[in-house]
């Protein structure tokens, strides 16, 4: 095949098609999404378990695919950041237009079939490849898009493979960096990117310089088309294998369907007369799907006010809530899927994708304010709609766990505070300190303020939240609780996990209360942070807690952080493995017996949480593994009576 040529002569031109890039990985990622979203579940859904086995295996490819676009709309911002322009996250609404993207590029949200598979493929093709596109994907309009090299304004132009549309943007940064100079290219701010050290997202690259440059566009292609010798790992050739699998099953089984029939070209609006829309007007399609774009609306605000400034544990904590929002959206599509989309029964309803005209990111200095309520908006959303199932209860549990997590990391905004008239001034003098049994106590004007070294794990909520209160890297008096509003105090201590931070109330306020609902949280190759009102055996009632689950802490049953030296491995997204069963009562003491040389045993209402915040299991009573060996974690399964565990 031969590929048009794309023209890059100025910084504008090479942003036009990084933003391009940005928009089609952005509406693949939706397309993989609706398709992976739309295939039936196991033998309830009329497949055989064998045909059921083989299309949760496709769920999970499409799925991982639709993971690496969101790395590549990561990569492609960080781009467009590293030479002074702004991230883009808008896109336009389905079904894109034609003359948006080259008359070959057809994207529309189809459920998953022969025609869509083929589709799939031929959008991930190498360049080179000369391959038809899917059935049902007509390229009805012919069209050309280009520029010339006198040009100043930027414009759309055209690319047959998106392979080599990349294969253009890395030329235009060669040239661009031997004429300008790296320096003068690279002219954008480095904090303003997504960067591995803030997710787990395989081939994200942080932009600095050329190098960094040309590696992120490489990694881009590598996942997507691959190379026509070596592309079995690629999207390419993972939709080929996939391709190849239905093919044997329809050989085998002409009637085999692994979709549901959901909707082409969902819509919350009528349409007008002759539009190739479905209108979702059945109520209850209608009130799900509103809900599921506000979920996904808002984590493309989320994205946004991870690229703007803001302090970097800020940064990290708001971009796994952007991933939380993206989880939630599997569960309620597994809802949606099966619901009427209108008038004809047999036709299911699927989430539509639409925008507004902007993705509106509130300004940074009260981003995470903002966020936050809108979060406890859609968890109030996702309540009203709780008679669809269960689904929909977990959906506002997970989001209001989320608005949770964010009021937390709204303790140390990038502009200046305004400045609150009953805020107490800093005290002149040295607070009153004495330590009591290894426990700081410090006494501040409205609360005594205690600090237990042997329970911290140095998450530096405190250091970061309340500089002017936690001193760092001073000799003698470092706590100042005087230093800062009594409220806001109260607030980093409550964001503290160990619960290494306590206080008395001195004002006539009260103390720290019992949360409304037991939350463990399984932490990534690490312990398990408990909220609730606890009682753990031969320790003092407490609120907050983080457990080791290693086997190596010197402080058992609490976390000292050993899991970092020891190497220690395990995911802190388990799936479930039951059904969810919703616990009558979601709050009262947590009893938690550290047994000898065994497991934690857990009596009590609890609720049992990912990393990023999505619930896996609710229990009354469980034991939890601490030796670090369990095949099953985070649950005990008996492997500390072979591995030489040892504690009392």
């Amino acid at each position: 095949m031969t590929e048009p040529e794309i023209i890059v002569n100025h910084r504008e031109e090479l942003a036009e098609l990084l933003t391009e890039a940005v928009e089609v990985e952005h509406n693949l990622m939706c397309c993989y999404l609706y398709a992976a979203w739309s295939l039936k579940h196991g033998v309830a859904d009329g497949l055989t378990e064998a045909q059921a086995a083989e299309v949760e295996r496709w769920r999970r490819v499409i799925l991982g695919v639709a993971i690496d676009e969101m790395a590549h709309m990561a990569n492609a911002n960080n781009l467009l950041s590293a030479i002074g322009s702004r991230p883009h996250l808008g896109r336009p609404n389905f079904p894109v237009s034609p003359g948006y993207h080259p008359a070959d590029v057809v994207v529309q949200l189809r459920r998953f079939d022969r025609g869509t598979l083929d589709h799939f493929v031929f959008l991930e093709r190498p360049e080179g490849v000369d391959l038809p596109d899917g059935e049902g994907f007509e390229h009805a309009f012919r069209y050309h898009r280009s520029t010339h090299a006198t040009m100043l304004m930027p414009t759309s132009q055209d690319y047959a493979t998106v392979g080599h549309l990349y294969r253009s943007i890395r030329g235009g940064f060669e040239s661009l960096a031997a004429r300008l100079g790296e320096e003068a290219l690279f002219a954008g701010d480095p904090a303003r990117q997504i960067r591995p050290d803030h997710v787990r997202l395989d081939g994200l690259v942080a932009v600095t310089d050329l190098a960094s440059a040309l590696r992120a566009v490489d990694e881009v292609v590598r996942q997507g088309e691959g190379h026509v010798e070596h592309s079995e790992d690629s999207h390419y050739g993972q939709f080929c294998a996939i391709r190849d699998a239905y093919a044997r099953h329809l050989a085998a089984d002409p009637t085999f369907d692994p979709a549901r029939p959901v909707a082409r070209h969902p819509v919350q609006r009528k349409p007008g007369a002759g539009m190739d829309r479905t209108w979702l007007s059945a109520p209850d399609a209608a009130s799900l799907v509103d809900l599921c774009n506000a979920v996904y609306n808002h984590m493309l605000r989320l994205l946004g006010a991870v690229y703007d400034d803001l302090p970097e544990a800020s940064r990290a904590g708001l971009l796994n809530e952007a991933v939380m929002a993206m989880r939630v959206l599997g569960p309620l599509n597994e809802v949606l899927t099966r619901l009427p989309a209108g008038d004809d029964p047999a036709v299911r309803a699927g989430m539509s994708f639409a925008v507004p005209r902007e993705i509106r990111v509130p300004p940074s200095g009260r981003a995470l304010r903002i966020l936050a309520d809108r979060t406890r908006e859609l968890a109030d959303g996702a309540r009203r709609l709780a008679g669809l199932g269960e689904a929909l209860v977990r959906t506002a549990d997970d989001l209001s766990a989320m608005a949770t997590r964010m009021d937390a990391l709204d303790v140390a905004p990038a502009a200046a505070p305004k400045p609150k008239a009953a805020a107490p001034r800093p005290r002149a003098d040295a607070p009153q300190r004495e330590v009591i049994d290894g426990v700081e106590h410090v006494q501040g004007r409205d609360l005594e303020l205690r600090f237990d070294t042997n329970r911290c794990i140095h998450a530096r909520r405190c250091v970061l939240g309340a500089p002017s209160v936690f001193l760092a890297n001073v000799e003698g008096a470092w706590i100042h609780p005087d230093a800062m509003d009594t409220e806001e105090l109260v607030g980093i201590g409550l964001s503290c996990p160990s619960g290494a931070i306590t206080w008395t109330r001195k004002d006539g306020h009260p103390d720290e209360a019992a949360p409304e609902v037991n939350r463990l949280e399984v932490r990534e190759n690490g312990p398990l942070a408990i909220r609730a009102d606890l009682r753990i055996v031969g320790q003092a009632p407490r609120h907050r807690a983080v457990l080791c689950r290693c086997g190596k802490s010197q402080h058992k049953p609490f976390c000292d952080n050993s899991h970092k030296d020891a190497g220690f491995t395990a995911t802190g997204e388990p799936r479930p493995t039951e059904d969810i069963v919703p616990l009558e009562v979601r709050d009262g003491e947590l009893m938690v017996n550290p047994t000898t040389d065994g497991p934690l045993v857990v009596s009590g209402n609890l609720e049992l949480c990912t990393g990023t915040g999505a619930t896996f299991a609710k229990k009354t009573r469980c034991a939890l593994c601490r030796c670090g060996g369990s095949s099953n974690k985070p649950f005990c399964d008996g492997t500390h009576r072979t591995n030489g565990f040892r504690s009392t």
